[in-house]
């Protein structure tokens, strides 16, 4: 789209009502997501964010097992209204990026860095929303609306095994993705003098 940055995070919304197209291939996806991955910054340069792309079948069984995970925890009645959000506007997207967080480089970094010991779980989510707002970012600006959700834990277990992944990687978010096919509403701000301090 060749926005400039701040215009690019002007743009950046939450799109909750998506549909399984994709302006640009599979391909250029996952290169986007290791242009992110690569070059936002962490502390101590820990690189401690992984991202998983779900696309097709896998981003279809993601949902489900939302939905079979939630089914199990809230009322019949109330499962009807969760379960048309997720395929409105979350299964019936194209795709979906799972965040998370290598806790076992977290955890080498406190034993090597003691005195900073309570900091670096703090500094690895930080990370991770980094990795969060360049990835929702870049999506947009190639044609896509997305969404952060936050199933998280409910959910970890078995979608470590249902992708095989490793048991200390802690799952952060998901991001859902796909052609927006509605504008996002109004979005209020409050005052910008009572968030922003400028000393001169």
């Amino acid at each position: 789209m060749n926005r400039t940055f701040v215009e690019a995070i002007k743009h950046r919304r939450s799109h909750y009502a998506l549909k399984s197209e994709s302006p640009i291939s599979n391909k250029e996806i996952e290169e986007l997501l290791k242009v992110v991955v690569k070059y936002v910054p962490s502390a101590f340069n820990s690189q401690t964010t992984r991202t998983v792309l779900l696309l097709g079948d896998n981003h279809i069984k993601l949902w489900d097992i939302v939905k079979e995970t939630l089914k199990k925890r809230i009322s019949a009645e109330a499962f009807i209204q969760t379960e048309n959000k997720i395929n409105t506007c979350f299964q019936s997207g194209y795709g979906t990026v799972l965040f998370f967080e290598d806790e076992s480089i977290v955890k080498g970094l406190q034993k090597a860095f003691p005195s900073y010991a309570d900091n670096f779980p703090g500094w690895s989510l930080q990370t991770s929303a980094m990795h969060q707002f360049a990835t929702w970012t870049v999506l947009e600006d190639v044609g896509f609306g997305a969404s952060l959700q936050h199933y998280n834990p409910l959910i970890d277990d078995e979608v470590r095994k249902t992708w095989n992944l490793p048991a200390d990687w802690k799952l952060i978010a998901q991001m859902p993705f796909g052609v927006s096919i509605s504008e996002p509403g109004e979005k209020e701000f409050k005052d910008l003098n009572e968030r922003v301090i400028s000393f001169e």
